[in-house]
Formats: structure tokens, sequence, C-alpha cells
């Protein structure tokens, strides 16, 4: 459904606003930020799984997801590890005898908003389009990433995802960033893609 072409064009374009994302959290955490290449597929529901697996384990994981709408749809799912907030809390401050559940979720669902809202920003605004974002909400916690999918809704045939991991240079914190788009919003990504190709 993209052309070689238009693929190598999202995966610089998603380079370079993972790339702002990576600078937030380091400005942040004032620690350097390792992204991955960008891995772009298109997958079915059922191909979702095999793919969480081979990108988080199958270890638990804890998800956050937060939608974004207007001129690009989709969802975009930030996955922690089983030690996500240990080496993030010591950043911002925590000490172990204040981190409670409620900490640990404010500082994921912080760490998403900062990753979702400038990574998308820096996509969208190579694109030309504009795009909202809904509050982040924990979506699953601490579950094997077996079940992670097994109760959302996944109301479409095939779906881009588009895949980077973040990691910090110095601590032992990971996560990863999914991009979710329905097929019927690949057309438009496509499209916004041709209109970039024809301005470079």
């Amino acid at each position: 459904m993209l052309t070689q072409d238009q693929k190598d064009a999202l995966q610089e374009i998603t380079n370079i606003g993972m790339g702002q994302a990576g600078a937030s959290i380091a400005r942040v955490l004032d620690e350097f930020v390792h992204l991955s290449v960008p891995r772009i597929t298109l997958l079915s529901p059922h191909e979702m799984h095999q793919a969480l697996k081979h990108s988080v384990g199958e270890g638990p994981v804890t998800a956050v997801r937060q939608a974004f709408h207007s001129q690009m749809r989709g969802e975009a799912l930030v996955l922690f590890g089983e030690d996500r907030c240990r080496d993030l809390a010591d950043l911002m401050g925590y000490e172990d005898a204040d981190l409670d559940r409620g900490s640990e979720v404010e500082i994921l669902l912080d760490v998403t908003n900062l990753l979702v809202g400038a990574c998308l920003a820096g996509i969208a605004e190579q694109l030309g389009a504009h795009i909202g974002f809904s509050a982040p909400s924990l979506m699953a916690d601490r579950v094997p990433t077996a079940e992670l999918l097994a109760s959302a809704d996944l109301p479409w045939n095939m779906a881009l995802l588009v895949e980077v991991q973040f990691s910090l240079e110095k601590r032992s914190f990971a996560s990863h960033l999914l991009l979710l788009m329905p097929e019927e919003e690949i057309q438009v990504m496509c499209s916004a893609l041709d209109d970039f190709l024809a301005n470079m």
C-alpha cells in the first residue's frame, strides 16, 4: 500500500520527528537518548501480537495509549518494560519511598505525552498537517505481551505500524513507541507523502 519512495520518505520524516521527541526527553531528564531506526510495516490485527512479541519480548509490559486526530488519525502506544519507572523516577528526583503506584502512573503518562506529542508534531509539521491529541491513558499494567491486545478494540483489517525504541545511554530504561494508523488513513498518509516528495 506504500511505494518504496513513500516508505523511505515516511522513515526519514519519522526519524526527524523521533529525534525531536528524543531531544525533548533528553532536556527533561538531562540524559543522552538513543533512538532505533524507525521500523515501518503494514500489519493485520493478528500479526500485531507477533510484532509486539518481536519488539518487547514476552515479559510483563505496561502500555499507555494516546489517540491523535484531525488530518492524521490513529493511536500511539508507548510500551514500558517491568523496570519501567525506577530510572525515570530517580532522574525526576523521586525517592524510592515516595514512588507509589499513583506516582508511577503519573510519570508514565507524562513521558508518553512528551514522546507522542513531540514525535507526531514533528511528523505533522513536515507534512504540513494539523494534528490534535487526546489525553494519554493507562491501557495495561504489567501484563504479558501476549495478553496486551486481548481486550483492545482493533476495528481494522490492516494498519500502518511505525515503531521506534528509545533508551537512555547510562540507564536501563527503554521504551517502545508504536504509531498505528488504520487502513482508511493510510491513503491520507500516502497523499501527504506524495506532496512531500513533490516539494523536495
